[in-house]
């Protein structure tokens, strides 16, 4: 493993939020709860992100995943969000890999094997994904810091029908019970307040 990329997997513990959004973000200033998400989860704390559309709910599991030590893994439901957040990662050149159903079997087994030999920082799955009996295998071996759920309205406010996978996280998560969550969801419309 290169010097950078194991830097950058195990960023030293004086790093902190604001140093790694100058270095990879090219910002000095945080959006409204940003900061105060990623010093909760980095504390080990379970968060809710309840977050305005294009507040900067990626950014808080970003650097909360940069930030704690391990594997974070990326729960998403949307391939297109997915590939997105993969693209950003990349960009700033973040070790992230994502395995989807557009993927090739090639491109799997190369995503499965940079996260078997510790040659990632990022994993983004879907809810089905995680389901899969190559991962259920994989992920009690894996060295995992941070769980984040994407969209996670998708477990309640369409109901059953929507996405069920997200209700099948629970054995992962009583496995991984050290590791906190970050469930991230944007702002409920009127329509689903009351």
């Amino acid at each position: 493993m290169s010097h950078k990329l194991n830097s950058m997997i195990h960023e030293k513990p004086s790093t902190n939020a604001r140093e790694l959004l100058r270095k990879y973000w090219g910002s000095s200033s945080f959006r409204p709860l940003q900061e105060d998400i990623i010093r909760d989860v980095v504390q080990g704390k379970d968060v809710l992100g309840i977050m305005t559309t294009g507040g900067g709910k990626s950014l808080t599991y970003q650097i909360s995943g940069l930030l704690r030590p391990g594997l974070c893994i990326v729960v998403s439901p949307l391939i297109s969000l997915m590939i997105d957040q993969f693209e950003g990662l990349r960009k700033r050149a973040i070790p992230s890999v994502m395995i989807h159903s557009g993927m090739t079997a090639r491109q799997i087994e190369n995503a499965w094997s940079s996260i078997q030999f510790n040659k990632t920082k990022f994993v983004f799955l879907s809810p089905e994904r995680l389901q899969t009996k190559a991962f259920k295998a994989l992920y009690p071996k894996l060295n995992i810091g941070l769980l984040v759920v994407d969209e996670a309205h998708c477990i309640s406010e369409w109901g059953h029908d929507f996405r069920p996978e997200y209700r099948r996280l629970k054995p992962m998560i009583k496995a991984i019970d050290d590791v906190p969550i970050i469930a991230l969801t944007a702002t409920r419309s009127e329509e689903h307040t009351s």
